[in-house]
């Protein structure tokens, strides 16, 4: 029993007249009764009879109509689902991120991506740098969206393990200061500013080479941080700021924050920016990654 012999039995029950049902199926008459023979025969049954001079479907067929219109609306879906597939319209992305992008980059990235495919399933969360390019190589993600280990390195070192990657935004340290703290005044700040003061601190087993590049500034500029608590999480830094425990260097975008308990001051020293960029696999097929990789060309910059 193929497709096609089911599709003629459905417009040929519809018109239950061969000379109609041949003419919406451009088929000659004897062809159409051909197929409506051998699938009568396939099936062992009876499809049509005639009655009084008139063309019906028998009791067999009347069954048999509703299980092949059923079929051929599963068969014509799944041609569809398919093509969407390949199109990148549907299918998941897997997609992981440095917890400093969630403040501006990501929303704005899966912003567009959900609007203009809101069928891929994304499948999102945060991990290190590190780990993103190990499962990038692997083939185990998508996507990444990770920041260099220094900020004048670039994201290092992928071309040699086979990854591409593409910057999308470009983010400064800025100074983390309870609200009522006496350098809150100031409108910028030098590191060297900050030397006499109590640091909440990004731990460093979360980030090994940006915890030693933030101190490496500090000591450029003539103090070592003195670090009075430390945490693995950025939202959990400025609470602590926040809490009045210390100050802190923070790669921008920053979270939200009540500004009656916590400030972030832009400094002046020059430092370099810490890019952010997105980063895959050129052998990865997906069609949804494809999609992704073609929308933040377009996307809005960051500000």
């Amino acid at each position: 029993m193929e497709l096609r012999q089911l599709r003629s039995f459905v417009v040929v029950a519809e018109e239950l007249n061969v000379g109609r049902a041949a003419l919406r199926l451009h088929l000659t008459q004897p062809s159409l009764s051909r197929q409506i023979a051998a699938l009568e025969h396939d099936l062992g049954v009876e499809l049509f009879a005639r009655v009084k001079r008139r063309f019906v479907l028998t009791a067999a067929g009347a069954t048999f109509l509703a299980d092949a219109q059923d079929l051929l609306r599963r068969s014509d879906e799944a041609v569809r689902t398919a093509q969407r597939t390949q199109r990148g319209e549907l299918g998941t992305l897997r997609l992981r991120f440095v917890q400093s992008a969630t403040f501006e980059a990501l929303p704005r990235l899966l912003g567009v991506f959900r609007q203009t495919y809101p069928e891929v399933v994304l499948d999102l969360e945060s991990w290190t740098t590190l780990r993103q390019t190990e499962a990038l190589r692997d083939g185990r993600i998508d996507v990444g969206l990770m920041r260099p280990t220094t900020p004048t390195a670039g994201v290092v070192g992928l071309s040699g393990v086979g990854l591409t990657s593409r910057v999308v935004a470009e983010d400064r340290l800025v100074v983390a200061l309870p609200a009522r703290h006496r350098l809150a005044r100031r409108k910028r700040l030098r590191l060297a500013d900050l030397g006499d003061q109590p640091f909440v601190f990004y731990s460093r087993p979360s980030g090994p080479a940006v915890y030693d590049t933030i101190v490496g500034f500090c000591r450029a500029a003539g103090f070592t941080p003195r670090i009075e608590q430390d945490a693995a999480d950025v939202q959990t830094i400025v609470s602590l700021v926040a809490a009045g425990l210390g100050i802190s260097l923070l790669i921008g975008p920053t979270p939200p924050s009540n500004p009656d308990t916590v400030v972030y001051r832009e400094l002046s020293d020059g430092l370099p920016t810490w890019q952010l960029s997105v980063v895959w696999s050129p052998d990865n097929r997906s069609p949804a990654l494809a999609r992704f990789l073609d929308l933040i060309q377009t996307a809005p910059s960051a500000r």
